[in-house]
C-alpha cells in the first residue's frame, strides 16, 4: 500500500470535498427539497382556490347592487335601474355613489346595559353611577380626564359637552335643515362605525341617535323625518348625559379604560367608557377611545373647549359633516395579502428556521460533524459550504414565494418595490441562518431542536399578530420600545411584513404605488430601522455562533480555550507538556502489569522523534449523578508507541478502552494528563492532528443515503487525494474490505448489513494512509462465540507493508 497523500488538504480541497458530498446527499433528497421550495407555491395555490370560491360567492345577486325594472320614460318599456335606494345593507357596498351624502360626525358610545358603573370586581372607583341605572337605561356615558393642571383640566371639561338645554338644543324646522341643526350638538351612537362612510350606520338601523349633554331633561325624546336618497326614514333622538370624571394619572385611565372593556366577556361584566383624555400643561390630548375608534369630532370637542376657555361660551368650531369621495360601481373581491398579511407570511418564512436547525443538529447528534473533523475537515470549509447551501435553499424558497405571489396577483408583492423586498428578505434569511447556527450549539437531539424550532416559529407569529401588532398601531406607545422589541428577529420580520401590507393596502385602495425607497423616511415607516437592526444582528449573531461552536464541545469535538482568538494568551494559559524524565512514579493502568513493566513504559514516555504517540498520566473521571460517586474510566495511563506499530488494548467491558480512544480522537476531554500525537498536544492542537489521523469509531457514523463509494470519495478528498490517485485509493479500499464486487459499492449505506457497514468504516479510517489510525472494535462479529477485536491503534500503517 503506497502513500498517496501529499500533505494536509488545502482549504479549497476541503471545501470542494464537502460541497461534492452535500450535493450528492441532497440529490438523494431531491423530493424533499422540491417539496420545500414548492411549499410557497402550494400555499399560494390554496389561497387562490379559497379566494376564487369566495369571489364566486360574492358575484351572486345577494352581494350585487340592488336593481329594479321600471318604466322610467313612460314609453311602456321597463328599464333596469340600480342604486342604493333599491339595495339591501349587504348590497349597498357594491353600488355606485356618484353624489355621496353628507353625514354628521358621531362618537361611538356604549350601549345602555354596558355603560360604566361602580363595580368592586371590575372598576372600584366610587364616583361612577350606581349599577341600578342599568335597569332603567339611564346610565350616563363616562369620559375620564387627568393632567398636570387639575383646575385647568376641569375648566376645559365643563366645555367639552356644553350646547345648552337638551330640550332646545335640537329642534329642526324641516328635514332639509336636520344636518345643519345636528352640527350644533355632540352626537353619539352605539352602532359599529365602518371603514367607509358612504352610508352612516347610525341612520341605517333601528337604534336611536343620542345627543350627549351635561344634563338631560326627564324622558327627553323626539323623532324627525330624514331623507336618504329617495327614501324617508323616521329617526328617534334621545338625550344621554355625558359624565366627566377626574383621575390622578394616565395609568389609572388606561387601567380603567381597557380593564372595563375586556373584563369577563363570558359573564358580560363589561364597564365601557367612551374616552380618556390626558392633559399636558395647558393642553389636553387624547389617550384612548372606546373600541379604539378615533374620530375627528373628538378633536373638535377639545378645540371648542379650549376656545371657550380663552374667549367665551359662544365661540365654537362647527363640524358640519363628513363626506366620502364619489365611487363607481364596484365588485366585492377578497385579497388575502392585506387580510392575512404579516401573520401568514411570518409563518411561511419562519418555516425555514426549524429545517435548518434540525439539519445542523442532525450532524451533531450522529457525530457526523466530528467524524468529518477527525478526517481533516476544518471548521472554515464546513461553515462556508454549510452556510452557502442553506443560503441557496433559503434564497430559492423566498424567490419562489415572491414569484408565485406575484403571478397570482397578491398586492402584497406586486405593489411594493421589488428591490426593497429583495433587500429585506435577503438580510432576514441570512439572519435566520446565523440564528440557526447559534441555537444549534444548545442542542444535541434532533427531536428537541425540532420541537423548540416549531414552537419559536408559531409562537413568533402569534406574539407578532396578537401583541406586537397592537403596539405598532398604537401611536401613544413609545417608539423606543418598538425598536427594542424589534431586536427579537421574529418581531423585526413581522414589522417589515406589516409595513409592506399597510403600503400595499393603501396603494390598492387609493390607486397609487406601494412602498418605495423614498417612503423609508416616513415617520410611520419602520422599514429603515428594521433593516439596520437585522443587518447588525446578522453580523453579531454569526460571530457569536462561530465563537460558541469553537469553545463548546457539543457535537464538534473538544472545545477550544475561551481565549483561542488571542493565541498568545491562550498558549500562556496552557501548561507545557510535562517531561517526566526518569521519574519512577507508579501508575494504575487498564491492564494489570508488573512494576518492572510499568517502569519500562514510563522510561519510554519521553518526547522523541521515534515515537508517534506518547501518553502521560492521562486520566478521565466522569462526575457522579443521582447521588452516585464519580466514575474513574481511565486512571493515569502512560504509554509510548513508535512508528510502524499496531497496539491492541484488551480488557473487560467498562475497563475504559473506548474512553481512552475517545480522548485520543477528540470526542471527550481528559480530566488530567495529556498525550502527544506526532509531537502535537491533544489538548491544544487537535485540528492539526486531525489532518493526519484516521478513525474507525465504535459505532458506524455513516450517511444512510450515500453509497460506500461516495463515502470513500469524500474522505479521500479530505486526505488530499485527487484524480487518478483518488480513484485508485477508493478502488483498493473497496477491494480490501470486500465491498467492490457485485455492485455493493454503489448501494446506499442504509441498505448495508451491520457487517458491511463495519467494513466500510474500516475502509474510511485507512483511506489516504493516515499517520495514526484508531480502530475501536473494528472487526465483524462472525458468530455468538467469536469475539470482536478490541481497540487497536496503528501508527504509520503503510510502513508495515
Amino acid at each position: 500500500m503506497a502513500d498517496s497523500s501529499h500533505g494536509p488538504a488545502s482549504f479549497t480541497a476541503q471545501a470542494n470535498a464537502l460541497l461534492r458530498k452535500n450535493l450528492t446527499f441532497q440529490k438523494r433528497n431531491l423530493r424533499t427539497n422540491i417539496i420545500l421550495i414548492a411549499f410557497p407555491l402550494i400555499v399560494c395555490l390554496i389561497s387562490v382556490l379559497i379566494k376564487t370560491l369566495v369571489n364566486i360567492e360574492l358575484d351572486k345577486p345577494k352581494w350585487k347592487c340592488g336593481c329594479i325594472s321600471v318604466d322610467t320614460n313612460g314609453d311602456g318599456q321597463n328599464e333596469t335601474t340600480c342604486g342604493v335606494e333599491y339595495s339591501t345593507v349587504d348590497q349597498v357596498p357594491s353600488c355606485p355613489i356618484p353624489h355621496p351624502m353628507v353625514w354628521p360626525p358621531f362618537l361611538q358610545i356604549p350601549a345602555p346595559e354596558y355603560r360604566a358603573v361602580t363595580t368592586d370586581d371590575v372598576i372600584p372607583f366610587s364616583d361612577l353611577p350606581e349599577e341600578s341605572c342599568r335597569r332603567t337605561g339611564s346610565c350616563p356615558v363616562t369620559i375620564l380626564l387627568t393632567g398636570a393642571n387639575r383646575s385647568f383640566g376641569q375648566s376645559l371639561a365643563g366645555n367639552l359637552i356644553n350646547t345648552g338645554r337638551s330640550d332646545t338644543a335640537f329642534s329642526p324646522n324641516s328635514s332639509s335643515h336636520v344636518f345643519d341643526s345636528l352640527a350644533n350638538v355632540v352626537l353619539g351612537s352605539y352602532s359599529m362605525p365602518q371603514v367607509f362612510n358612504f352610508l352612516e350606520p347610525a341612520f341605517f338601523s333601528d337604534l336611536p341617535v343620542y345627543i350627549i349633554q351635561p344634563q338631560c331633561a326627564p324622558n327627553y325624546s323626539l323623532s324627525f323625518s330624514l331623507q336618504i336618497e329617495s327614501k324617508t326614514k323616521q329617526q328617534e333622538v334621545r338625550c344621554v348625559q355625558g359624565l366627566h370624571l377626574w383621575r390622578n394619572s394616565s395609568s389609572e385611565i388606561n387601567d380603567e379604560l381597557f380593564k372595563g372593556y375586556l373584563q369577563g366577556n363570558s359573564e358580560r361584566k363589561i364597564n365601557e367608557i367612551v374616552a380618556g383624555w390626558v392633559g399636558a400643561g395647558s393642553a389636553l390630548g387624547q389617550s384612548g377611545l372606546y373600541n379604539g375608534i378615533v374620530h375627528p369630532s373628538t378633536w373638535v370637542q377639545v378645540s371648542n373647549a379650549y376656545l371657550q376657555f380663552l374667549r367665551d361660551a359662544g365661540t365654537r368650531i362647527l363640524f358640519e359633516f363628513v363626506k366620502e369621495m364619489p365611487k363607481p360601481e364596484t365588485k366585492l373581491r377578497l385579497d388575502f395579502s392585506p387580510l392575512l398579511g404579516p401573520l401568514f407570511f411570518t409563518w411561511i418564512i419562519l418555516q425555514l428556521f426549524p429545517i435548518i436547525l434540525t439539519s445542523l443538529v442532525y450532524e451533531k447528534e450522529l457525530n457526523l460533524r466530528i467524524m468529518m473533523k477527525m478526517h481533516g475537515l476544518g471548521d472554515g470549509p464546513y461553515w462556508m459550504i454549510s452556510y452557502a447551501y442553506f443560503l441557496f435553499i433559503s434564497s430559492a424558497y423566498m424567490l419562489c414565494l415572491v414569484i408565485f405571489g406575484s403571478l397570482i396577483g397578491l398586492k402584497f408583492f406586486t405593489l411594493n418595490d421589488y428591490s426593497i423586498q429583495f433587500v429585506f428578505f435577503f438580510i432576514f434569511i441570512n439572519l435566520q441562518i446565523s440564528l440557526a447556527f447559534l441555537v444549534s450549539t444548545a442542542f444535541s437531539k434532533v427531536k428537541t431542536a425540532a420541537v423548540i424550532g416549531y414552537i419559536c416559529t408559531f409562537g413568533s407569529g402569534l406574539l407578532g399578530g396578537f401583541l406586537f401588532h397592537f403596539f405598532v398601531q398604537d401611536p401613544s406607545f413609545p417608539s423606543g420600545w418598538i425598536v427594542a422589541m424589534e431586536v427579537y428577529p421574529g418581531f423585526s420580520l413581522y414589522r417589515g411584513l406589516y409595513d409592506f401590507g399597510q403600503y400595499a393596502f393603501g396603494a390598492n385602495y387609493m390607486g397609487t404605488d406601494g412602498m418605495r425607497w423614498k417612503d423609508l423616511s416616513d415617520d410611520i415607516n419602520g422599514m429603515r430601522e428594521v433593516l439596520l437592526i437585522m443587518l447588525v444582528e446578522w453580523l453579531v449573531v454569526l460571530a457569536v455562533a462561530y465563537y460558541l461552536d469553537q469553545v463548546l464541545s457539543l457535537g464538534s469535538g473538544v472545545g477550544k480555550h475561551p481565549l483561542f482568538l488571542l493565541k498568545n494568551l491562550a498558549e500562556k494559559q496552557s501548561p507545557p507538556f510535562p517531561r517526566p524524565g526518569l521519574q519512577k512514579q507508579e501508575s494504575d493502568v487498564l491492564v494489570q502489569m508488573d512494576k518492572a513493566e510499568i517502569s519500562q513504559e514510563l522510561l519510554r514516555d519521553e518526547p522523541h522523534t521515534s515515537h508517534a504517540i506518547i501518553c502521560h498520566n492521562i486520566k478521565k473521571v466522569y462526575p457522579g449523578k443521582d447521588g452516585n460517586p464519580e466514575k474513574v474510566a481511565v486512571r493515569d495511563l502512560s504509554l509510548a508507541l513508535p512508528r510502524g506499530e499496531c497496539f491492541g488494548m484488551l480488557g473487560p467491558n467498562g475497563a475504559g478502552k473506548t474512553s481512552f480512544i475517545n480522548m485520543m480522537i477528540g470526542l471527550i476531554t481528559p480530566t488530567s494528563g495529556t498525550a502527544l500525537v506526532e509531537g502535537l498536544d491533544i489538548r491544544t492542537n487537535m485540528d492539526k492532528i486531525y489532518t493526519s489521523m484516521g478513525v474507525c469509531p465504535q459505532h458506524n457514523l455513516l450517511w444512510e443515503t450515500l453509497t460506500g463509494r461516495e463515502h470513500l470519495l469524500f474522505y479521500g478528498r479530505l486526505k488530499n487525494l485527487k484524480g487518478a490517485a483518488l480513484t485508485q485509493a477508493v478502488e483498493e479500499s473497496l477491494k480490501s474490505v470486500n465491498l467492490f464486487h457485485g455492485g455493493v459499492s454503489n448501494q446506499q449505506a442504509g441498505k448495508y448489513s451491520g457487517g458491511m457497514k463495519r467494513r466500510l468504516s474500516v475502509a474510511i479510517s485507512l483511506i489516504g494512509n493516515p499517520k495514526v489510525v484508531y480502530m475501536d472494535e473494528p472487526s465483524t462479529v462472525q458468530s455468538n462465540t467469536e469475539p470482536s477485536f478490541s481497540p487497536v491503534i496503528c501508527t504509520h500503517l503503510y510502513s508495515l507493508f
